[in-house]
C-alpha cells in the first residue's frame, strides 16, 4: 500500500491546491489541462466517483474529459464542476455555489485528517503481470526492432511503431500539481493536463504536440501528421533555429506515411474538400518534428458529424502503430513487453465551451505512489537504426523527466 503523501498535493497554487485535495479524498475523477496557445487552465470533477465508459460521440457526449487507451474502450469524466483558472492561477469563472460546497468539504477533510490510500492494484483491465514492469535496456530494445525491420523487409508491414517504458522513483521534492505547472511554462504549444482516475487508482500526467481530432465553435475540423524526428539542441548544447533542421530520408518518408494514412481515412468517407498545409519543421520542447496540418469545414459540407467519424477511423494512427494498422498492431503485441495503458492513446477535453479538442497521449507519465512510468516509442522503417532508435526513445523521456523531476 502507497500514501499520497502532502508532498504530491502542494500549497504554492491553493485554489487548485484545494480543489485537487478534496476530490482525492472524496475519490472523484479530475482532469486539469490547459490547450497548446492559451494561459487558461481548466478543472472539471466527475461527483459520480467513477468515470464513465463508452464510446466517443463529440455530437451526443456531455461536457467532460476523453481517457482513451491505446486498445480497448473509452473512459469520460463528466463534467459535474467546472473550474477555469487565469495565468496566476485565479479563478475566473463563476461557479460560487459549488466552490461553497468544496470549502465546506475542505474544512471536513482538515478537521478529520482524512489520509487518501492507494492501492498498488491495478484496474483488472490493466492487469499487469511482472514482465510488464521489466527494465527496458538497449540490447532488448535493438532487438525489438531488428526483428520489426526484418518484418518490414519480408513485406509484412511498412512501418511499425515500437515503445519502451522507464521507471523512475520520485524524489521526495516531487509535487504534482507543481510539475503540471512547468509543464504549462516549458511547453506552451503543447496541449498539457494532468488526469486522475481513482478505479486506475494511478495519475497521468503529459504534454503533448499532436492533435488527432478537434472540432471548434465554427464547426472547423482539424487533425494532423507528425512524425520525424530529433534534437533541437546541438553537440555544444545551442538551440537550433528550425530553417537550421535537415531531414534524412528515413524522416521524410515516416512523416509522409502518415500523411498519406489521414488522406486514406478521407478518401474512405469520399472526403476531398479538405485543405492540407506543410509539413513543416516544428519544435517541441528540445525535440523537432514534422508536421502537416488538414483542416475541414464541416458547416460547409453539412457534416456535423466528421468530427466524430473520423476519430473512428483515425485511431490509432500510423504515427503511434504502423501500416497497415492490423499488421502493425501484431507485432506490437509480439514485441512489446508492457502494456501500453493509455500512453498513445487519445485524451482531451469534449464539448467543453462548445468546442472538443483531442491530443495523442504522446510524451506522458503514470504516477503510482512514489514511482513514475515514462513512455516512449520510436517509429520503424526499413531504414531504421536499432542503436539511433534507442536514443530517440531516450530523448523523448528525456523532454518529459527533465521538466516534471
Amino acid at each position: 500500500m502507497s500514501v499520497i503523501s502532502e508532498k504530491h498535493i502542494i500549497n504554492k497554487f491553493p485554489k487548485v491546491h484545494n480543489l485537487w485535495e478534496i476530490s482525492l479524498s472524496e475519490g472523484f475523477p479530475i482532469a486539469l489541462w490547459r490547450l497548446p496557445r492559451t494561459t487558461e487552465k481548466q478543472l472539471i470533477i466527475d461527483l459520480s466517483g467513477r468515470a464513465s465508459r463508452m464510446k466517443v460521440d463529440l455530437e451526443e457526449m456531455p461536457p467532460g474529459f476523453v481517457m482513451s487507451p491505446f486498445e480497448g474502450e473509452s473512459l469520460f469524466i463528466k463534467s459535474d464542476l467546472h473550474y477555469s483558472f487565469s495565468t496566476d492561477n485565479q479563478q475566473v469563472n463563476d461557479n460560487s455555489v459549488e466552490q461553497d460546497v468544496f470549502e465546506k468539504q475542505y474544512l471536513q477533510y482538515q478537521e478529520e485528517k482524512i489520509q487518501q490510500v492507494v492501492s498498488t492494484q491495478i484496474h483488472p483491465d490493466f492487469n499487469t503481470e511482472e514482465k510488464n514492469f521489466g527494465r527496458y535496456n538497449e540490447m532488448l530494445f535493438a532487438e525489438m526492432v531488428s526483428n520489426a525491420i526484418t518484418s518490414i523487409e519480408n513485406e509484412e508491414v511498412q512501418k511499425v511503431v515500437l515503445s519502451r517504458t522507464k521507471n523512475v522513483t520520485l524524489p521526495d521534492s516531487f509535487e504534482i500539481i507543481e510539475a503540471f505547472q512547468k509543464l504549462c511554462v516549458a511547453y506552451p504549444n503543447a496541449f498539457i493536463s494532468l488526469v486522475y482516475l481513482p478505479e486506475y487508482q494511478c495519475f497521468w500526467l503529459g504534454a503533448t504536440p499532436e492533435i488527432l481530432a478537434s472540432m471548434d465553435k465554427d464547426g472547423k475540423f482539424r487533425t494532423m501528421a507528425l512524425a520525424g524526428t530529433q534534437s533541437a539542441v546541438n553537440e555544444k548544447g545551442e538551440t537550433l533555429l528550425v530553417g537550421e533542421i535537415r531531414w534524412s530520408h528515413k524522416e521524410i518518408e515516416e512523416q509522409a506515411l502518415v500523411s498519406r494514412y489521414i488522406i486514406e481515412c478521407f478518401k474512405k468517407i469520399r472526403l476531398r474538400e479538405y485543405h492540407e498545409s506543410g509539413p513543416k519543421t516544428v519544435q517541441a520542447g528540445n525535440l523537432m518534428h514534422l508536421r502537416t496540418d488538414y483542416m475541414v469545414d464541416t458547416q460547409a459540407l453539412n457534416f456535423p458529424q466528421l468530427g466524430t467519424v473520423m476519430l473512428e477511423l483515425l485511431h490509432p494512427t500510423s504515427a503511434v502503430c504502423g501500416m497497415p494498422k492490423a499488421a502493425a498492431l501484431q507485432i506490437i503485441a509480439e514485441q512489446e513487453l508492457h502494456e501500453r495503458e493509455f500512453y498513445s492513446g487519445f485524451l482531451g477535453p469534449v464539448n467543453m465551451q462548445e468546442e472538443s479538442h483531442l491530443f495523442v497521449n504522446l510524451r506522458t507519465m503514470k504516477i503510482m505512489g512514489n514511482e513514475a512510468t515514462f513512455y516512449a516509442g520510436c517509429g520503424i522503417t526499413e531504414d531504421s537504426n536499432p542503436v539511433k532508435e534507442w536514443y530517440e526513445t531516450e530523448m523523448k523521456i528525456e523532454t518529459l523527466m527533465n521538466v516534471v523531476l
